[in-house]
C-alpha cells in the first residue's frame, strides 16, 4: 500500500509540474516541496528517470529539432512542419522543467546543459520564423485597400487615394474624419501563428527577445504611418531653430498626427498585441511599450521643443493649438500607457501638458511687456488709433475665442485644486468675469491705457490728446462688446469705459470751443448799449478763431463714424445757436447798408458746412 501511495504522489507531482509548466515559472518550487517533502519519494523520482532516459529523450528532440533549425525553408511554409516543430518544443521545454529540480546529479546536469543550448536554438529560429511571419502577413494584407475592423472613406474624391501603375504604389494619407477605427494589421491566421510563437517563447523564458523581435517590426509600420502623415522626425534643437513660418507648418502635421496616433495606430498596436500575447499580459505590456515608446517620445519631443520655445505673442495661437491636443488626448494616454511599462511615457504627457500651459501663461506676461515697452516715439497724425490698441485689442479678441483653454491655463497658475476643467468630464460650465483670466485681461487694458495715456502727451495741443484718447477709448470699447473678451471684463468695465469717452469728449469741447464761445457771448442784462464796434471786434476774433480751428481739426481724423458724427453734432449744438444769436444782434445795432452781409464773412449755413468738415483727415483708418 504504501508504494502505491508514493506511486500516486509521484504521478500527482508530475502532473501539477507538467500542467504548471506551460504557463507559468513556478515548476521548479513545487517540484522542490515535493521532492524534500520525504526523502524516499526524491529517491523515487530519481529512480524512474535513469540517465538513459534522459539520454534517448534529449537525442530524440535533438534530432527533431535540429532538422527544423537547420532547414533553409521556412517552418512555417507548411502547416505539417511548424505543427511538429512547435510540438518538438513544448516536449523540450516540458522535459528541462522535468529535469531541472535534478540538477544535481551531475549527468543530468550535463544533459540539461545540452537542453538548454538546443532550446535556445530553438528560441532563435522561432524569432527568424516570427519576422518572417509577420513581414508576409503585412506583404499580403494591403492596408491601403481599407481592410480594417471598421471600414470607412477617407476622401470623397477616389482619384486622390494613391499614384499607381503596374509596377509602382504609393498609399497617401488622406484627412481622418471618424477616428471609430482600428487597423487590422495582420490577417487572422498570421496573428493566430504568432500567437503560437509568442507563447512557447514566454514560456521558455525569451519574453525580451520576442518582445524585441515584434517590436522591431512594429516600429517599421509606425515610422512608415508618420511619414505618410508628413511628420518630420525633429529633434527639440532642430524645432527651435525653425523659422515661425515652418514651425507653423509643421504644428498643422503634428495635431494631425497625434489624433491619428493616439486614437487609431496605438489603439490597434495595442489590439494586436493583446491578440499575439493572448494569456500573458506582462508580455503584451512589455511589447506595446517598446513598439510605441519612440514614437511617443518623438511625438512628446515635438511638443516639448514648442513649450520651451519663444515666447512671442504671435505664436500663443498655434500653441494654443498644441496644448488643447495634448490635453484632448490625455484620457488616451492614460487609457493607453496604464501599465508599469508606460506609467513614464504617461507622465512625461502631463508635465509637457504643465509644461505648455506654462509657455502661454509666459506668452501672456511678454505681451504685458511689449505694451509696457513700447516707447512714445512719434504722434499718430491727426489723434488716430495707435497701431499699438489695434495690435492688442485684435490680439485679445482672437484670444478669448478660446476663453475656455485660457481660463483653465490661468486657473492652474494658481494651485493643482484651484481649476474649474475637467477635461476627463468635457467640463463646460460657463467661467465667471472674476476668473483669473479676467483679471489678466484687465491688467493688460491698465497697461494699455498707461501706455497711450503716455504717448498723448506727445501731442503739443491737449485738444488734440484729448481727440486721440477718445479715438483709441472709443476703439477699445467697441473691440469689447459682444464677445468673449467682453464677457470677461465684464459690463461695469465696459460702463465705465464708455464714460471715460464721454469725459475725453468734453475735454475737447472745453479745449475748442469754450473760447469760441465766449467771443459770441453777448450780456444781454446789460442797461449800456452794445457798442457796435465792440462787436464787430468779436466778430474778427470770432473769425479768426474759427478758421484756425476749422484749418486743424480737418486734418484730425475720429476713426469711428458714430463718434465723429455725434462729435460734429454736439459742436453744431452748441455752436449755431450761439452765433445765428450774435450775428441777429450785430444786425440790429450796425448799419451796414447795402452790401452789409459783405463784412459778415460766414452765414449760419457756412457755419454748419465748416463744421460737417472737421476730423475727415488721413490721419487713422478703420478696422
Amino acid at each position: 500500500m504504501a508504494d502505491n501511495g508514493e506511486e500516486k504522489l509521484i504521478a500527482i507531482a508530475r502532473q501539477i509540474a507538467k500542467s504548471l509548466g506551460r504557463t507559468e515559472t513556478m515548476t521548479d518550487d513545487i517540484i522542490k516541496i515535493f521532492s524534500n517533502f520525504d526523502g524516499r519519494l526524491r529517491e523515487k523520482l530519481t529512480e524512474r528517470l535513469s540517465d538513459d532516459d534522459v539520454e534517448r529523450i534529449l537525442n530524440s528532440l535533438d534530432r527533431q529539432i535540429s532538422g527544423y533549425i537547420s532547414s533553409e525553408r521556412p517552418i512555417w511554409a507548411s502547416s505539417a512542419d511548424s505543427s511538429a516543430f512547435l510540438d518538438s518544443v513544448d516536449k523540450l521545454i516540458t522535459s528541462i522543467r522535468d529535469w531541472t529540480p535534478l540538477a544535481d546529479d551531475k549527468n543530468i546536469s550535463s544533459y540539461l546543459d545540452r537542453a538548454e543550448d538546443l532550446l535556445q536554438q530553438s528560441m532563435f529560429r522561432l524569432e527568424d520564423e516570427f519576422r518572417t511571419l509577420a513581414e508576409r502577413g503585412a506583404d499580403s494584407f494591403d492596408l491601403t485597400r481599407g481592410e480594417s475592423a471598421h471600414q470607412r472613406d477617407y476622401s470623397d474624391e477616389d482619384d486622390d487615394v494613391s499614384v499607381e501603375d503596374d509596377d509602382f504604389f504609393i498609399p497617401v494619407a488622406q484627412p481622418v474624419k471618424d477616428y471609430d477605427i482600428i487597423i487590422d494589421a495582420l490577417p487572422a491566421g498570421t496573428i493566430g501563428d504568432l500567437h503560437e510563437i509568442a507563447k512557447r517563447m514566454v514560456v521558455a523564458g525569451y519574453v525580451k527577445e520576442c518582445s524585441h523581435v515584434y517590436s522591431t517590426y512594429r516600429r517599421e509600420f509606425l515610422e512608415e504611418s508618420f511619414s505618410r502623415l508628413g511628420l518630420q522626425k525633429l529633434s527639440i534643437d532642430e524645432v527651435q531653430k525653425m523659422q515661425w513660418a515652418q514651425l507653423e507648418d509643421e504644428i498643422e502635421k503634428w495635431v494631425k498626427a497625434m489624433n491619428v496616433t493616439l486614437r487609431i495606430l496605438f489603439p490597434s498596436e495595442r489590439r494586436l498585441c493583446d491578440r499575439i500575447f493572448l494569456g500573458f499580459s506582462s508580455a503584451a505590456d512589455l511589447a506595446f511599450m517598446e513598439v510605441c515608446r519612440g514614437s511617443t517620445i518623438q511625438l512628446l519631443n515635438f511638443a516639448d521643443a514648442v513649450a520651451i520655445g519663444s515666447r512671442a505673442p504671435e505664436r500663443l495661437f498655434k500653441v494654443l493649438d498644441v496644448y488643447e491636443a495634448v490635453r484632448d488626448l490625455m484620457p488616451e494616454f492614460e487609457l493607453i500607457f496604464s501599465d508599469q511599462y508606460g506609467i513614464t511615457l504617461r507622465n512625461e504627457a502631463i508635465t509637457i501638458w504643465k509644461r505648455l500651459g506654462e509657455a502661454i501663461r509666459g506668452v501672456f506676461m511678454e505681451l504685458e511687456n511689449l505694451i509696457r515697452r513700447d516707447p512714445a516715439k512719434a504722434a499718430v497724425p491727426g489723434g488716430g488709433v495707435h497701431p499699438m490698441t489695434r495690435y492688442v485689442m485684435n490680439y485679445l479678441r482672437a484670444a478669448c475665442r478660446s476663453r475656455r483653454t485660457l481660463e483653465q491655463i490661468f486657473e492652474e497658475s494658481l494651485g493643482p485644486h484651484s481649476g474649474n476643467f475637467d477635461y476627463r468630464k468635457g467640463d463646460n460650465r460657463a467661467l465667471s468675469s472674476s476668473s483669473s483670466l479676467a483679471v489678466r485681461m484687465e491688467w493688460i487694458m491698465e497697461f494699455l491705457e498707461s501706455n497711450l495715456e503716455a504717448k498723448s502727451k506727445i501731442y503739443r495741443d491737449n485738444t488734440l490728446s484729448s481727440v486721440f484718447m477718445m479715438n483709441n477709448g472709443r476703439y477699445i470699447v467697441q473691440k469689447v462688446k459682444d464677445n468673449d473678451l467682453g464677457t470677461l471684463l465684464g459690463d461695469d468695465w465696459i460702463r465705465k469705459h464708455e464714460s471715460k469717452v464721454k469725459q475725453y469728449h468734453v475735454n475737447y469741447q472745453r479745449g475748442t470751443w469754450s473760447k469760441v464761445l465766449a467771443v459770441l457771448k453777448i450780456d444781454s442784462n446789460s442797461l449800456s448799449p452794445i457798442a457796435p464796434k465792440s462787436l464787430r471786434d468779436k466778430l474778427k476774433i470770432f473769425n479768426t478763431y474759427f478758421e484756425e480751428i476749422c484749418t486743424a481739426q480737418s486734418a484730425w481724423v475720429i476713426v469711428d463714424e458714430y463718434l465723429g458724427e455725434e462729435l460734429r453734432a454736439s459742436i453744431r449744438g452748441s455752436l449755431i445757436p450761439a452765433y445765428r444769436n450774435f450775428i441777429g444782434r450785430l444786425q440790429a445795432v450796425v448799419d451796414f447798408g447795402k452790401n452789409g452781409d459783405r463784412h459778415i464773412r460766414y452765414s449760419v449755413e457756412d457755419i454748419e458746412a465748416h463744421i460737417g468738415q472737421l476730423f475727415l483727415g488721413s490721419g487713422g483708418g478703420r478696422r
